[in-house]
């Protein structure tokens, strides 16, 4: 199963990020709409599946439930082909550090593709979640209820961006993983295990935010509101963009996106192998030309 080493991810995740910086508008609007529902299905499947677990008895054995089977919701979204803001903030910013797009074109995809996640989000909430009585069986409805008033009503702003930040730096690592892997079950693989850890430990993520308030709202869970919701996505965008463009992208690009002393990029790793490596084939390429 060839990998990509950490030199070659960044270069594959800039190329990505200049790619998706530059999509048109409204294929940024419907490739969003259809990550926001992937996520959106995840977290569907998420409640279902850990519905009627009492955590007096099973403790936090639900949230790794949760986790576990929420993964699917990135795998569709890496694999089938999607835009999701969470992902894109940063491959995009990483290619703007590197000189490859301009900042109009990161506040352009990033526009997109929030509203096509958000539309993407509450469509399978309403319609698949609510309207199909999926969401509004009586299990269901109880763990969807806890989720949100956790979220919606009881951390604060604090605790939210925070789990934010520590949310989009595992879900970009998953993202970042997966360009490592040319092949479908290596993707599937880098992908789980970070989305898994992000769930189970609690942290928010706004765009799968996005469905879980807005179907609890739909659903008529008390003492929610929409302000509620909004109020969580403003401090969840914020945590996950510093989780994404500064402990991944940005440190990404301090590694292997700068030019080195010696012009070179990225001859930054542990131990410089993969700089030196490159630099010596460059070398004997050039020394067998002459």
């Amino acid at each position: 199963m060839p990998v990509k080493d950490p030199q070659a991810i960044t270069d594959a995740g800039t190329a990505t990020g200049v790619k998706k910086a530059k999509l048109a508008p409204n294929k940024a609007l419907v490739a969003g709409f259809l990550a926001g529902a992937y996520i959106a299905f995840g977290g569907l499947l998420a409640i279902t599946v850990s519905s009627g677990l009492d955590p007096e008895r099973w403790g936090t054995l639900p949230t790794l439930f949760t986790g576990a089977v929420f993964t699917v919701g990135l795998m569709l979204v890496v694999i089938a082909g999607s835009e999701l803001l969470t992902g894109n903030m940063a491959l995009v910013p990483l290619a703007l550090f590197r000189g490859k797009i301009k900042l109009s074109h990161l506040i352009g995809n990033f526009t997109w593709v929030l509203l096509g996640n958000l539309i993407g989000s509450l469509f399978v909430a309403y319609f698949l979640g609510v309207q199909s009585g999926v969401l509004t069986a009586d299990l269901p409805l109880e763990r969807l209820s806890a989720i949100a008033h956790s979220k919606g009503i009881e951390e604060t702003e604090w605790q939210i961006f925070l789990r934010a930040v520590g949310c989009n730096w595992l879900v970009c690592l998953a993202v970042w993983m997966s360009l490592a892997a040319d092949d479908v079950a290596g993707k599937i693989l880098a992908i789980f295990f970070p989305i898994m850890a992000f769930v189970a430990m609690g942290f928010d993520h706004v765009i799968a935010n996005m469905f879980f308030l807005p179907a609890a709202i739909f659903a008529g869970v008390p003492d929610l509101t929409w302000w509620d919701a909004i109020h969580n996505w403003i401090f969840a965008f914020l945590g996950n963009l510093v989780g994404a463009a500064v402990f991944v992208a940005g440190s990404y690009y301090y590694l292997y996106g700068r030019a080195d002393e010696e012009g070179e990029p990225g001859d930054t790793t542990v131990d410089g192998r993969f700089g030196r490596q490159a630099r010596g084939e460059r070398e004997a390429s050039t020394a067998s030309n002459r």
